[in-house]
């Protein structure tokens, strides 16, 4: 009699496995690659929190409290798109953490801590309710549902009047604490928050996990044929990526003191994909630098009043057609320009 034969479970390998974040590399390169990263975020993370006391300007201090908040809204992004979607109501979480915040402090009288867990409990719920069934959808399908879905809730900010205030908003939103009622106070709260979501969506993208998602998004039927639970774990990271952005929402109130419809649009939402776009798609550490770059540039552009807008869309165009894989891959090519010549200089000894 014949032994049944077992037939072994497809291995789903991304093709951006070898240059994901969370990539395995072998032994000899990957420990140098891998220390390489460690040393360059540090020194990004120090160079974040000594930026107060370089830039003692508080004008300078609030723009690196952009920057560090913002990156909480790219990365979190960053996360949806890794799993091949595009979502255009981004913005509208972010508004749902800030009212959320707002209101529990100012109505319910609820401490900081406490606001920020519930601007980020509650985008998340939300995330929770829609999820299963705008994250069946694909391409274009998905933006348009997820762009109908961020006007629909800003209108619900803007109608809302007796909870919201309407188009005027609300204002004289007090401070999460008189401890950081000051720019740098504020500042280090910032960074602290943005630590902690950055490094979340870090450790997602290199455990199994993200290797899982990143397989979903090269193929997402072969993702599903071999045992992925491909909705369910699309809908987990959208949870995820609502709540964090729903913490920026709540840190961006405090800061301002002030917040209305106007703030959470379908603009934002595109602020943060171009940031991805710009930094690059595939990692990351393209996120957190097309923030950057986003955040700044306008900033650096203030003095050219008159042609600031048209200056600051030039410069988006020139980089998008000089590098369609965004800031990140000048990094790979100068690498690839520097492999090159240490290889001809070798042809030269030999």
């Amino acid at each position: 009699m014949e032994k049944p034969t077992v037939q072994q479970p497809v291995q789903v390998v991304s093709k951006s496995e070898g240059r994901s974040l969370g990539a395995r590399t072998p032994i000899g390169k990957g420990v140098g690659v891998g220390s390489r990263l460690w040393i360059i975020a540090t020194v990004v993370f120090a160079v974040a929190v000594v930026w107060p006391f370089v830039f003692s300007n508080p004008f300078m201090v609030t723009i690196g409290t952009l920057v560090v908040l913002n990156a909480i809204g790219a990365s979190s992004l960053h996360l949806v798109i890794r799993t091949g979607h595009v979502s255009l109501c981004h913005a509208a979480f972010m508004g749902i953490g800030a009212y959320t915040a707002v209101l529990t402090l100012m109505r319910l009288g609820l401490p900081f801590p406490l606001n920020l867990l519930a601007a980020a409990a509650t985008p998340a719920i939300l995330a929770l309710l829609i999820g299963p069934v705008v994250l069946r959808l694909t391409g274009k399908y998905f933006v348009l549902v997820t762009f109908m879905l961020g006007e629909i809730i800003r209108l619900v900010f803007l109608q809302w009047t007796s909870l919201t205030g309407g188009a005027n908003g609300i204002f004289d939103i007090p401070p999460p604490s008189p401890s950081l009622n000051t720019p740098r106070g504020f500042y280090y709260l910032s960074l602290s928050c943005a630590t902690l979501c950055v490094g979340l969506v870090v450790r997602i993208l290199v455990s199994e996990i993200g290797r899982t998602i990143d397989s979903i998004r090269e193929s997402e039927r072969l993702a599903g044929c071999s045992g992925v639970p491909v909705v369910r774990l699309k809908v987990v990271v959208f949870i995820i990526a609502s709540s964090l952005v729903g913490i920026q929402g709540g840190l961006h109130a405090y800061l301002l003191h002030y917040i209305d419809p106007g703030s959470f649009t379908i603009v934002q939402s595109m602020n943060f994909v171009v940031m991805n776009v710009i930094g690059g798609m595939e990692h990351l550490a393209g996120a957190l630098i097309g923030t950057v770059f986003l955040v700044t540039l306008p900033e650096l552009l203030r003095g050219y009043v008159d042609v600031q807008h048209v200056m600051f869309g030039i410069i988006l165009i020139i980089i998008m057609a000089a590098m369609p894989g965004g800031i990140v891959e000048l990094v790979a090519r100068l690498r690839s320009w520097r492999a090159g010549q240490a290889k001809e200089e070798e042809q030269q000894v030999s």
